[in-house]
């Protein structure tokens, strides 16, 4: 779970790092040829815009099976409570109580 969540926040942020990187190199690459022209600004930024994809890539089903393993304990553990306390009724009284529904 703990791995799951920390997938799940932080590679959003490695893509945009990602994002970051190829924009500078986009920026380089106008400062060293001193033209803004589409050859030296469209390698960085498509690898730049793979980067934020892999990102949210990683990060969207990190988040689902977070969601759906928590939201099974939760279920679990709702079960385990309605049972000890079913056990510790009958322990007291000797008698099973149920609730309907």
């Amino acid at each position: 779970m703990t791995t799951l969540a920390s997938v799940g926040s932080t590679s959003p942020f490695i893509g945009l790092f990602g994002t970051v990187w190829g924009i500078y190199h986009a920026l380089v690459g106008i400062g060293v040829s001193g033209s803004a022209s589409i050859d030296k600004v469209a390698g960085p930024v498509g690898e730049a815009l793979i980067m934020t994809a892999f990102g949210l890539a990683v990060a969207i089903p990190a988040v689902l099976a977070y969601n759906a393993i928590s939201h099974g304990n939760k279920s679990v553990i709702i079960q385990l409570n309605r049972f000890a306390s079913q056990l510790h009724a009958y322990y007291l009284t000797g008698t099973v109580h149920t609730k309907a529904g």
